[in-house]
Order: structure tokens, then C-alpha cells, then sequence
């Protein structure tokens, strides 16, 4: 996920808090993070714990830091955060090679660490979520605000993110500014319980359903293979209709459109729903469309 939206806005707050909605670690989850905490020297007086790890690295971060490196060929940040979070604030400001780094472990859910005389593998599913500004001024497009550098400011800055790695992110989401009413008179709200609790049936669907097909416990719709996702997330016939019509019209790749089927998998998990409807597919798109229009102008 990629959150766009100027400082101040709430983007880290918003990923800080991820966490607390999702599910605690399952029994094998649980022995795989804290062996890699263990091999990175993380492991705190031997505790464990069954919160999914959040892990947030400077932008300054190196190659080494984030998939892992060294004498010892130690794990990086995105093993470290193997059955949880990995946060990158201000995306664009990490450099380009640490950037399409992720792009294989984004993938596969491993990250592969070659020497020249031994190679190490270490698991490395995670959710990736990023936040940026939309323009290195950082209020480009905010009422009342005028980028001084104009429109070649947003572009430039957006440039840095490849369409390769813009293409392995399922949803962007444009947060907006948050004004002093908003916060004097906030207005009503779901509490992080209640989205735990969805969050948590929608995960048991997964898990039934894994089941059922002879997966590894606690695979996601996200780790499914084209196949699978095929059969499992296919649309009723309006929603076939219109995501044909998406595909033709906004000129998906056949990865962009295995990962719409994905999100609107989830998308009816979470809603309780057998059956991927027209809406599911609908708000799955959305999500893509913003994330396309972003690598467009990469």
C-alpha cells in the first residue's frame, strides 16, 4: 500500500497503528520470525511474542540494511519484518537500487542472499506499506497551496519510484490534510476492535480455504499463486463484465490483473462474501487505477 498526502496528514500514524488490527501470530508464524530475530541478534533475552513485527528504516537505509548482507549474511529489514509491517516513510527518498531491492521479495516472499561461495535464503513475507508527499515541496495539489516549482516538481519527485516496483504495489490511497475541525469536531468513527475483529474472519476464511487446498497454514490471498487466485476470486458475471471492460480500457498487465483479483478477493472476505461481486472488483480497481496513474508519470 502507498499512502500520497502532505506532511502532516497522518500517514505514519496510519501505518504505526496496522498493527493492531491484524491478527496475532500463528504457531508457525511465530517460530519463523523469532528464528530470524534470533540469526539478526534481535531476539531480546530469548522472548517471544505473537504481535506481527513492524519494522520502519531511515531512508538512509542501505542495500545491505534492508535485504540483508555482511560477514555473516545477516537478514535485513525485510526479513525482520517477515509475517508483518515493513513501514517506509518517505519513499521516494530512498535510493533507487534499495528501492527495486523489494521487488523479488515483493514477489516470491523470500529474499535470496548470494555469495560467492555460498548462497542463504531467509523468508521474507511481509506487507509493505509507504507513505510519501506528493512533490518535494510536499503540498502539491492541497487547496490553497501552489507548488513553486510546478507540475515538474511532482513529476520529478514521483520519477524515483519505478514502474517495475509501482507495479508490485496493490493500492494507493491519497490522504488528505487534516484541518483544526476536523480534529475539534471529529466526526464518528470505526473503533481498531471492530476492525480487528473483521480483520480476524476474513483471515479465517483464508485459512479454511488454504486448508482446503493443501497450503501452508496462514497463506494470504496476497502469497496465492495466478492459478489458485483464478479459481478462488472468480467475479460474478457483472463483475467479469467489468473487469474485462478495465483490463481493455486502463491496459493491465497480466501481474496488475492477478492483483486486482487478489485485493477483491479479500475485499469479499472481508465483507463475509462468498462470491467476488461487480463492488469488490470496482473498489479493487480504484485502488489500481491510482496506482497506475503514479506510474504513468514515473
Amino acid at each position: 500500500m502507498l499512502m500520497v498526502g502532505p506532511p502532516g496528514s497522518g500517514k505514519s500514524m496510519l501505518a504505526q497503528r496496522l498493527p493492531s488490527i491484524l491478527p496475532p501470530l500463528l504457531p508457525g508464524e511465530l517460530l519463523e520470525v523469532s528464528m530470524v530475530s534470533s540469526i539478526a541478534g534481535e531476539l531480546d533475552e530469548g522472548k517471544l511474542s505473537d504481535r506481527r513485527p513492524f519494522r520502519a528504516p531511515h531512508h538512509s537505509a542501505s542495500m545491505a540494511a534492508m535485504v540483508g548482507g555482511g560477514l555473516r549474511v545477516r537478514p535485513g529489514e525485510v526479513s525482520l519484518a517477515h509475517c508483518g509491517v515493513l513501514f517506509l516513510d518517505e519513499f521516494p527518498e530512498f535510493t533507487p537500487q534499495v528501492l527495486d531491492s523489494l521487488r523479488q521479495p515483493l514477489e516470491t516472499g523470500e529474499c535470496m542472499i548470494a555469495r560467492a561461495n555460498h548462497r542463504v535464503t531467509y523468508p521474507a513475507r511481509f506487507q509493505l506499506v509507504a507513505a510519501m508527499n506528493p512533490c518535494r515541496c510536499g503540498m502539491a495539489g492541497e487547496p490553497g497551496h501552489r507548488c513553486a516549482r510546478g507540475p515538474r516538481c511532482q513529476s520529478d519527485y514521483q520519477a524515483r519510484i519505478s514502474g517495475p516496483l509501482m507495479d508490485r504495489i496493490d493500492i494507493r490511497v491519497d490522504v488528505p490534510a487534516v484541518s483544526a475541525s476536523d480534529l475539534i469536531r471529529p466526526g464518528q468513527s470505526e473503533t481498531s476492535a471492530a476492525i480487528a475483529e473483521r480483520v480476524a474472519g476474513a483471515r479465517a476464511r483464508q485459512r479454511e480455504r488454504a486448508a482446503s487446498l493443501d497450503l501452508r497454514p496462514g497463506t494470504t490471498n496476497a502469497h496465492l499463486g495466478n492459478r489458485v487466485i483464478e479459481e478462488i476470486a472468480r467475479p460474478d458475471p457483472a463483475g467479469a463484465r467489468l473487469l474485462e471492460d478495465a483490463s481493455e480500457k486502463l491496459g493491465f498487465s497480466a501481474r496488475a490483473y492477478h492483483r486486482v483479483l487478489k485485493v477483491a478477493r479479500t475485499l469479499a472476505d472481508l465483507d463475509g462474501a462468498e462470491t467476488v461481486g461487480r463492488i469488490h472488483l470496482a473498489e479493487a480497481i480504484s485502488y489500481r487505477i491510482a496506482s497506475d496513474r503514479l506510474a504513468v508519470a514515473a
